[in-house]
């Protein structure tokens, strides 16, 4: 599919000017499709027209893959921890490049606790990565990827894009670093202050099944106005235990 929308898109600005003199209406609708065919995919988090994109896992047992972004936060990671430690609940979190390298203390001790550390880029430019040319995508992955490197010992495996929008340069860039892109197939859209803990725990739960990517945030304030991620966390670990739902972090090969 990649191929075909880079060859439409190749092509369209010369067949436009082709119909430019039999049909303007036409030879503009051109153009315009040539535009959606690139914008939808790379607007779409789960969409796989440009690429690879796991939006779930294979599994048989009542387990999901619980996912946590924009850390690590001085306000609430050792509190989270403390919550996934109560649940016997186990998470990959998807940290900003930059926040690990201030933090890196933190980075250590998610990951001592038997946790993953993914690449959630390295500035998190959520309104323009969509956009970025090839060299700041680079830098953008390679920066996190480095500044996890540094306090692991080793680079991350899997990406997530912020806010989930990759464009054309993403892939090629994830290919040669042998990462995998991830998104999700449950969130409860708590990314931004303000957020409405039953709400978002109303719509993971109502979405939650084996196999599952839940996406959550860390970090982010409630209605009330104080750090409401960790209260959010709780609610919806306590409402998969009720369901028998484990949180697992799968394997590279049940990956889908």
């Amino acid at each position: 599919m990649r191929r075909a929308i880079l060859g439409f898109a190749a092509a369209a600005p010369l067949v436009a000017i082709a119909l430019w003199k039999i049909s303007i209406p036409l030879a503009i609708g051109v153009v315009f499709v040539s535009h959606m065919l690139v914008l939808y995919p790379t607007l779409r988090a789960r969409s796989r027209w440009l690429g690879p994109v796991v939006t779930n896992f294979a599994t048989s047992q009542p387990e999901l893959w619980l996912t946590i972004d924009d850390g690590p936060d001085l306000g609430d990671t050792e509190e989270i921890l403390a919550i996934l430690r109560r649940h016997g609940a186990k998470a990959t979190f998807f940290v900003k490049g930059a926040l690990a390298a201030a933090r890196p203390e933190l980075v250590r001790m998610i990951a001592d606790e038997g946790h993953e550390i993914a690449n959630h880029s390295h500035d998190h430019p959520s309104a323009t990565f969509w956009c970025l040319p090839p060299g700041a995508i680079r830098r953008e992955i390679d920066r996190c990827n480095d500044a996890i490197a540094d306090i692991l010992g080793a680079p991350p495996s899997r990406f997530r894009a912020p806010v989930g929008m990759k464009n054309l340069f993403v892939h090629p860039h994830l290919a040669a670093r042998g990462m995998t892109l991830v998104a999700w197939s449950a969130r409860g859209f708590d990314g931004v202050d303000g957020f409405d803990v039953d709400a978002t725990t109303s719509r993971v739960l109502r979405d939650a099944r084996p196999g599952a990517i839940v996406l959550l945030h860390q970090g982010v304030r409630g209605k009330d106005g104080s750090l409401a991620s960790a209260r959010c966390i709780e609610r919806i670990l306590e409402g998969l235990d009720a369901r028998g739902l484990r949180c697992v972090i799968p394997p590279d090969a049940s990956l889908s």
